[in-house]
């Protein structure tokens, strides 16, 4: 296939992109800068992609917008959080309308922030949206990528969790009280955390590329929740370091403001779809994804002075 990726050389992208190339794709992933070449083209939106090169397009997998957990959320930030999704989904939509033939199908991301905060129920494709901010711009973004629908595009949408792997996303950051031998849960450490290890997030978004039945949300997370609690002590234990220090809430909100919130609440979410459809999770636990991501540990053994 022909796929068209933008946000390709982001956390999740570059790691799609090169699965999608091992197995013989053909991918052209979108930049703002740098020069235009077989491989990369240069778009920046609003500006529609040329119909020449979109009327050739087999899928587009758009994975492009500002990072959420990369500051507090200021008026500008949270402008920004929301625009640029908007905008390069509305371009990408618009593009698809003018091409023809049509690309057979439109993966467009969105996250499991769609739900909102929840407690100790299970939380599928089929849960209403949440009213806080992030369930605001999830809403808004997948909006904007259902019209390609209109056109008779095949419209997916995949709502992640937080995506693990040790060069990006939040777990770098999860990991420096760890390093600092004060690592531990965050708040109560009861809430839900719904966490897929990248692997998987590409392999759910080639599944549903690949299977042409899947329409709609499909929630990218692993099938074993855990708490927070859990999760710390999963962490400190391949870390080999503590994890006892429980971060107070109020501190969180302190540090973080409204993104401190997000971290205080949880979400129980199920990946129901991606389970019915026959996709098989290659890291379905999380103590095995974080072998995976730590073997060989990147922090030196050290006696554990508080229970794991």
């Amino acid at each position: 296939m022909n796929i068209l990726i933008t946000g390709g050389t982001g956390f999740i992208g570059s790691a799609l992109s090169r699965d999608l190339r091992s197995a013989g794709h053909n991918v052209i992933i979108t930049t703002r800068r740098g020069t235009a070449s077989k491989e990369m083209l240069s778009w920046n939106p609003p500006a529609l992609i040329p119909r020449d090169i979109i009327s050739n397009i087999d899928a587009v997998i758009n994975l492009a917008g500002e990072s959420i957990a990369s500051g507090r959320w200021t008026k500008k930030r949270k402008k920004l959080i929301m625009s640029s999704r908007i905008n390069t989904t509305r371009a990408l939509v618009q593009s698809m309308q003018d091409a023809d033939p049509k690309p057979e199908v439109f993966i467009s991301a969105s996250a499991t922030g769609y739900y909102g905060p929840h407690g100790d129920e299970p939380v599928t494709e089929n849960t209403p949206p949440g009213s806080d901010f992030l369930a605001e711009v999830c809403k808004a973004w997948e909006t904007e990528a259902l019209k390609a629908g209109e056109s008779g595009v095949r419209v997916v949408t995949v709502r992640t969790g937080a995506v693990l792997e040790a060069d990006g996303g939040a777990l770098p950051q999860m990991i420096i009280p760890f390093k600092l031998f004060a690592g531990g849960p965050v708040g109560s450490g009861k809430q839900w955390f719904s966490w897929i290890h990248r692997d998987d997030t590409a392999g759910i978004i080639k599944h549903v590329l690949e299977d042409d039945s899947i329409t709609g949300p499909v929630n990218a997370v692993a099938p074993n929740p855990v708490t927070n609690k859990e999760f710390s002590r999963a962490l400190g234990k391949v870390l080999h370091r503590p994890s006892c220090l429980a971060a107070p809430g109020f501190v969180i909100k302190l540090a973080l403001g409204e993104l401190g919130d997000m971290l205080l609440t949880g979400q129980r979410v199920l990946p129901e779809k991606a389970l019915k459809s026959g996709y098989k999770f290659k890291y379905p636990e999380v103590n095995q994804a974080l072998r995976a991501i730590f073997n060989p540990p990147t922090l030196i053994s050290s006696r554990n002075p508080c229970s794991q």
